[in-house]
């Protein structure tokens, strides 16, 4: 901390403006520090204040929760959704007062309000309140109409059906074009692997059947195939702005984990919701110390399911699939399951009851709907799954085509889509794309953890390369046995060459220098042999170096996370494939 930074009692304060871990609706969350943090009757205290003040302003029970985890207590209630500002006023005073109580002195008073607290809440509640967006919203509910909204602007129905206001002007209620506003098919895709190929799968299944898809994903937003924004719209905000445009008649939203812990989820409903799988990363990060935790999160998605939704869901994931039994609005969620055997226990008896199910039966992708039992094809004819030797890609393919089904999507648009994606390498850029550069072959993909890192390499193996060339490099926001055990994947499969990139973008706390370090003593450690080992703190010249060092029959694996970077990547190896 710096001595410009305010010394206060707690270290984060926000609002969730949508559903999230701890309810159905609109939260804030503070974090506490210092020695009250783990004082349970400083705890106690604060919800009790938190609850009275709540009453005393004619809130109704905001039923505050203390999450205790080892990497920190969060302090988390309920909020009318439009007083978030002075929710999160009313968790710090509370915080404050209940801290003061405690014996904790060191810190400064950001709410020094004395007896006057109700009367400065209610005032900054007044002015915060806005009774149009309220009338808005019961008239929008009423009518079955979405209702979006966030600093700057508020908007109901979506796509085709949406109208956009600037928030410090919304319409009155007979002003609202209430006739032209509707909703339209949402689906929200949430994992830790393979989101933004599912994401592009269904999109791509839309588009086939004659729709016209809007999509927002961890590269940017995209409208009918068409760039609209660049960059990571796995949030909030690239939900928002796909549910904005009068074009979009299909939404398809990457549901990060980020998003919905900052900020909580962007839409009130959807048709479906997907979740790929749960695999142990960004662990410790808002109080995500488990897998369990990031299945719990991840199923936040489930929440915006309406009566007729479908909660898509990976069957041979038993963490998923145990946390799903454990949370209530996931349980009583209409089911489809994909597993790798389409004659796994669960999805046998979801058929039985009829329900949708995907999976591999004889080398050959089945897709069961409504009763009906259909063969996609072989597995290795699919051009996602590069000849089979990308088995992780059925899963994609798979809870693609379920989430379609939801959709009420043609059967023959979602299978012509499955059997012909990934043909061209630029049909999921950045996700296993093959192309061949001077006799080797070159896989760019993101993998972006030690799961998805091992996948890219099980794949790479399987194309029985003469010598095997990797790229590796990792964020800083990982802790160091996260950084270790990327390192350690990465030697299990023996490659001839690694060069280890800095990404200077990506830093995200860390010093210059101090993951690759952590790369290098990994690989070292898992019994690498140090010629093997080069650093570059380029990622794109660590690229570039890799494929001048091709030989014929190599593979050459380079997780590119950069977008830009992996442009340029894509001219050199498209220039050499049209030499």
């Amino acid at each position: 901390m710096t001595e410009a930074e305010p010394n206060y009692g707690f270290l984060d304060s926000r609002r969730l403006m949508g559903s999230n871990r701890y309810f159905a609706g609109a939260a804030v969350t503070l974090t506490p520090r210092g020695r009250a943090a783990g004082d349970g009757r400083a705890l106690d205290a604060w919800a009790a204040r938190v609850r009275s003040m709540a009453a005393t302003l004619g809130w109704s029970d905001p039923m505050p929760l203390i999450d205790r985890r080892s990497t920190g207590t969060f302090l988390v209630f309920r909020s009318p959704p439009d007083l978030q500002m002075t929710a999160t006023e009313l968790s710090e005073w509370a915080w404050e007062r209940a801290a003061a109580e405690a014996g904790e002195a060191a810190f400064e008073i950001a709410h020094p309000w004395g007896d006057d607290a109700r009367a400065a809440l209610a005032a900054l509640a007044a002015r915060e309140q806005r009774p149009a967006i309220a009338a808005l919203r019961a008239a929008a509910a009423r009518r079955g109409v979405s209702l979006l909204e966030d600093d700057e602007e508020i908007s109901l129905g979506g796509g085709t059906g949406a109208r956009t206001w600037p928030r410090a002007a919304p319409p009155a209620l007979d002003q609202v074009p209430w006739s032209v506003l509707h909703d339209i098919p949402t689906a929200l895709i949430a994992g830790s692997n393979g989101k933004t190929t599912t994401v592009r799968l269904l999109a791509a299944m839309a588009q086939a059947a004659g729709l016209t898809p809007g999509f927002s994903c961890t590269e940017g937003v995209f409208v009918r195939g068409c760039a609209i924004h660049l960059g990571d719209y796995s949030g909030p905000v690239g939900a928002r702005t796909v549910l904005r445009d009068s074009r979009v008649t299909t939404a398809v939203l990457e549901t990060a984990r980020g998003g919905i812990l900052r900020r909580g989820l962007a839409v009130e409903r959807a048709d479906v919701a997907v979740v790929t799988n749960i695999r142990a990363d960004h662990l410790g990060e808002y109080g995500i110390e488990t897998a369990d935790d990031l299945a719990e999160t991840k199923l936040v998605v489930a929440r915006a399911l309406g009566p007729g939704g479908t909660l898509v869901l990976n069957a041979d994931d038993a963490v998923l699939m145990a946390a799903v039994k454990r949370l209530p609005h996931a349980a009583a969620a209409r089911k489809a399951l994909f597993a790798a055997d389409h004659d796994h226990p669960a999805l046998r008896a979801l058929r039985e009851g009829g329900g949708a199910t995907c999976g591999v039966r004889g080398g050959r992708l089945m897709l069961c709907h409504q009763g009906v039992e259909r063969e996609v094809g072989a597995v290795a004819a699919l051009p996602l799954t590069l000849g089979g030797a990308a088995a992780y890609s059925i899963a994609n393919l798979s809870a693609a085509a379920l989430a379609g089904l939801a959709m009420s999507l043609p059967v023959g648009a979602i299978l012509d889509t499955m059997r012909r994606f990934g043909s061209d390498p630029l049909d999921n850029p950045g996700r296993l794309e093959r192309w061949y550069y001077r006799g080797a072959r070159v896989l760019v993909d993101y993998a972006h953890n030690p799961d998805g890192l091992e996948q890219l390499l099980r794949t790479a193996r399987a194309l029985e390369p003469s010598r095997l060339l990797l790229l590796l490099g990792q964020a800083g926001n990982r802790d160091d046995d996260a950084i270790a055990q990327l390192a350690r994947t990465a030697a299990q499969f023996s490659p001839e060459r690694v060069v280890i990139k800095e990404l200077p973008r990506m830093l995200r706390g860390r010093a210059p220098g101090e993951v690759p370090a952590l790369l290098h003593q990994g690989l070292l450690a898992a019994g690498l042999p140090p010629d093997r080992i080069y650093c570059e703190p380029d990622e794109e010249m660590a690229a570039r170096g890799l494929l001048a060092a091709a030989q014929t029959g190599d593979v050459i694996v380079l997780p590119v996370h950069t977008r830009e970077v992996r442009e340029r990547i894509h001219a050199a190896l498209g220039a050499a494939t049209a030499d």
